[in-house]
Protein backbone atom coordinates (compact mmCIF):
# COMPACT_ATOMS: atom_id res chain seq x y z
CA UNK A 1 0.00 0.00 0.00
CA UNK A 2 1.02 3.39 -0.78
CA UNK A 3 1.88 5.91 2.15
CA UNK A 4 -1.05 8.29 1.40
CA UNK A 5 -3.63 5.59 1.21
CA UNK A 6 -2.94 3.98 4.73
CA UNK A 7 -3.25 7.99 5.84
CA UNK A 8 -6.34 8.46 4.61
CA UNK A 9 -7.11 5.24 6.00
CA UNK A 10 -6.29 5.96 9.48
CA UNK A 11 -8.04 9.52 9.48
CA UNK A 12 -10.85 7.75 8.71
CA UNK A 13 -11.23 5.37 11.55
CA UNK A 14 -9.62 7.38 13.86
CA UNK A 15 -13.00 10.37 12.54
CA UNK A 16 -14.79 7.36 12.83
CA UNK A 17 -14.08 6.17 16.54
CA UNK A 18 -13.92 9.80 17.73
CA UNK A 19 -17.86 10.31 16.60
CA UNK A 20 -19.08 6.92 17.74
CA UNK A 21 -17.15 8.09 21.17
CA UNK A 22 -18.39 11.37 21.24
CA UNK A 23 -22.31 9.92 20.34
CA UNK A 24 -22.06 7.03 23.15
CA UNK A 25 -20.85 9.74 25.71
CA UNK A 26 -24.05 12.11 24.27
CA UNK A 27 -22.04 15.25 23.23
CA UNK A 28 -23.34 14.76 19.63
CA UNK A 29 -26.63 14.02 18.41
CA UNK A 30 -28.06 11.33 16.10
CA UNK A 31 -28.72 13.81 12.77
CA UNK A 32 -25.51 15.24 13.51
CA UNK A 33 -23.39 12.34 13.95
CA UNK A 34 -24.67 10.69 10.62
CA UNK A 35 -22.89 13.76 8.99
CA UNK A 36 -19.58 12.85 10.27
CA UNK A 37 -20.06 9.10 10.18
CA UNK A 38 -20.83 9.41 6.20
CA UNK A 39 -17.50 12.02 6.29
CA UNK A 40 -15.48 9.67 8.05
CA UNK A 41 -16.87 6.34 5.97
CA UNK A 42 -15.88 8.07 2.71
CA UNK A 43 -12.43 9.05 3.71
CA UNK A 44 -11.53 5.52 4.56
CA UNK A 45 -12.91 4.24 1.46
CA UNK A 46 -11.23 6.75 -0.23
CA UNK A 47 -7.83 5.90 0.99
CA UNK A 48 -8.59 1.99 0.74
CA UNK A 49 -9.72 2.80 -2.69
CA UNK A 50 -8.45 5.70 -4.59
CA UNK A 51 -8.83 4.34 -8.09
CA UNK A 52 -12.52 4.11 -7.22
CA UNK A 53 -12.75 8.18 -7.29
CA UNK A 54 -10.51 8.43 -10.53
CA UNK A 55 -13.42 5.61 -12.00
CA UNK A 56 -15.99 8.30 -10.47
CA UNK A 57 -14.89 10.93 -12.10
CA UNK A 58 -14.43 9.52 -16.18
CA UNK A 59 -17.41 8.20 -15.68
CA UNK A 60 -18.85 11.79 -15.02
CA UNK A 61 -16.69 13.10 -17.36
CA UNK A 62 -14.22 15.45 -14.98
CA UNK A 63 -10.70 14.93 -16.70
CA UNK A 64 -8.82 16.22 -13.45
CA UNK A 65 -10.53 13.62 -10.30
CA UNK A 66 -9.14 15.79 -7.68
CA UNK A 67 -11.16 18.95 -8.95
CA UNK A 68 -14.77 16.56 -8.25
CA UNK A 69 -13.75 15.98 -4.98
CA UNK A 70 -13.73 19.57 -4.42
CA UNK A 71 -16.91 20.37 -6.07
CA UNK A 72 -18.58 17.41 -4.26
CA UNK A 73 -17.05 18.88 -0.79
CA UNK A 74 -18.13 22.27 -1.38
CA UNK A 75 -21.37 21.47 -2.31
CA UNK A 76 -21.82 19.09 0.73
CA UNK A 77 -20.68 21.91 2.64
CA UNK A 78 -23.46 24.16 1.13
CA UNK A 79 -26.34 21.30 2.01
CA UNK A 80 -24.54 20.91 5.44
CA UNK A 81 -24.78 24.67 6.09
CA UNK A 82 -28.31 25.07 4.83
CA UNK A 83 -29.58 22.61 6.72
CA UNK A 84 -27.93 24.07 9.69
CA UNK A 85 -30.12 26.86 8.83
CA UNK A 86 -33.16 25.25 8.73
CA UNK A 87 -32.67 24.00 12.25
CA UNK A 88 -31.58 26.63 14.28
CA UNK A 89 -34.96 28.66 12.33
CA UNK A 90 -37.30 25.86 13.76
CA UNK A 91 -35.39 26.20 16.93
CA UNK A 92 -35.94 30.29 16.93
CA UNK A 93 -39.75 29.52 15.61
CA UNK A 94 -39.98 27.17 19.33
CA UNK A 95 -38.30 29.43 21.38
CA UNK A 96 -40.26 32.83 20.82
CA UNK A 97 -43.53 30.91 21.15
CA UNK A 98 -42.01 29.42 24.15
CA UNK A 99 -41.59 32.86 25.51
CA UNK A 100 -44.78 33.94 24.15
CA UNK A 101 -46.69 30.80 26.53
CA UNK A 102 -44.82 31.70 29.32
CA UNK A 103 -45.90 35.30 29.25
CA UNK A 104 -49.82 34.34 28.46
CA UNK A 105 -48.86 31.54 31.68
CA UNK A 106 -47.54 34.33 34.05
CA UNK A 107 -49.93 36.45 33.02
CA UNK A 108 -52.81 34.44 33.97
CA UNK A 109 -51.10 34.10 37.49
CA UNK A 110 -50.27 37.57 38.79
CA UNK A 111 -53.28 39.33 37.24
CA UNK A 112 -53.17 43.11 37.70
CA UNK A 113 -51.48 44.64 41.15
CA UNK A 114 -54.64 45.35 43.66
CA UNK A 115 -55.59 49.14 43.93
CA UNK A 116 -54.66 51.10 47.38
CA UNK A 117 -57.55 51.36 49.22
CA UNK A 118 -59.54 54.57 48.75
CA UNK A 119 -59.90 57.47 51.30
CA UNK A 120 -62.59 57.12 53.95
CA UNK A 121 -64.76 59.40 53.55
CA UNK A 122 -64.69 60.16 49.76
CA UNK A 123 -67.72 58.37 47.48
CA UNK A 124 -69.40 55.98 48.11
CA UNK A 125 -68.12 52.89 50.56
CA UNK A 126 -68.17 49.28 50.12
CA UNK A 127 -68.08 46.16 51.53
CA UNK A 128 -65.26 43.90 51.38
CA UNK A 129 -67.71 41.32 50.15
CA UNK A 130 -68.49 43.74 47.13
CA UNK A 131 -64.43 44.41 46.70
CA UNK A 132 -63.54 40.41 46.74
CA UNK A 133 -62.15 39.24 42.82
CA UNK A 134 -63.14 35.97 42.09
CA UNK A 135 -59.72 33.52 42.07
CA UNK A 136 -59.09 32.02 39.40
CA UNK A 137 -58.67 28.02 38.31
CA UNK A 138 -55.31 26.64 40.06
CA UNK A 139 -55.40 24.23 36.97
CA UNK A 140 -55.18 26.29 33.41
CA UNK A 141 -55.98 24.46 30.17
CA UNK A 142 -53.25 23.35 27.70
CA UNK A 143 -52.74 25.43 25.40
CA UNK A 144 -53.47 24.27 21.44
CA UNK A 145 -49.99 23.02 19.42
CA UNK A 146 -49.50 23.12 15.80
CA UNK A 147 -48.84 19.99 14.11
CA UNK A 148 -45.33 21.22 13.60
CA UNK A 149 -44.39 22.31 17.25
CA UNK A 150 -44.76 19.27 18.62
CA UNK A 151 -41.86 17.76 16.39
Amino acid sequence: MITYQITSMAIGISLAAIILFLVRRDHLHGPYAIWWIGTATTVALLGLFPRLFDVLAGKMGVSYPPILAIVLGFGLLLLKMLTMDLDRSRQERLIRRLAQRLAMLEARENPSPPQPPSPPGTTEEKNSADTTKPELATTSPPLPQRKRDRA
